[in-house]
């Protein structure tokens, strides 16, 4: 297995994970999540992989299979009032095929995130977890991350 950017040979392979994802969140926030949906179109894909701001990584296997997917986003506020001018690498998503969990793919996607990251001179690798996803908190806890902030609800309408 390696990791390396995505190419748009692997977008249906992508949007096979990403309905995976959705349907992680439909069923821990159906109220929320429509499922089994994707939250890109190919189209959208194709103009997303030649964006070199949002590079999408893959972990695939000695046949190109893809096992799993990262989606990141250059991020930097400038000259805000309140914030310093860091860059950072937003993580969009990560997902592990069903089929190839346990097999490491999760950790190797972040640790190339975070080698890029590095090379490239980010200060930072954030990201978002919905907390009906227990798994992936672990997860990314085991990978060093802690919470930077935390979005609250209260559900008005029952």
């Amino acid at each position: 297995m390696h990791v390396r950017l995505a190419k748009a040979g692997d977008i249906s392979a992508i949007l096979k994970l990403l309905v995976q994802v959705d349907m992680v969140h439909h069923n821990g926030r159906p109220d929320l999540f429509k499922g089994p949906a994707t939250k890109y179109s190919e189209g959208e894909l194709k103009e997303l992989l030649k964006d070199d701001s949002t590079p999408v990584f893959v972990c695939v296997d000695e046949d190109e299979h893809v096992l799993g997917h990262a989606f990141c986003v250059h991020k930097q506020i400038v000259g805000d009032s309140v914030l310093t001018d860091v860059k950072t690498l937003y993580i969009d998503d990560i997902c592990v095929d069903e089929s190839a969990r346990g097999r490491h793919v999760g950790s190797m996607l972040y640790e190339y995130v975070t080698d890029y990251a590095k090379k490239a001179g980010f200060y930072n690798i954030t990201l978002n977890v919905w907390s009906c996803n227990p798994t992936a908190m672990k997860f990314y806890e085991a990978m060093g991350l802690k919470p930077q902030k935390i979005c609250m609800e209260r559900i008005l309408k029952e």
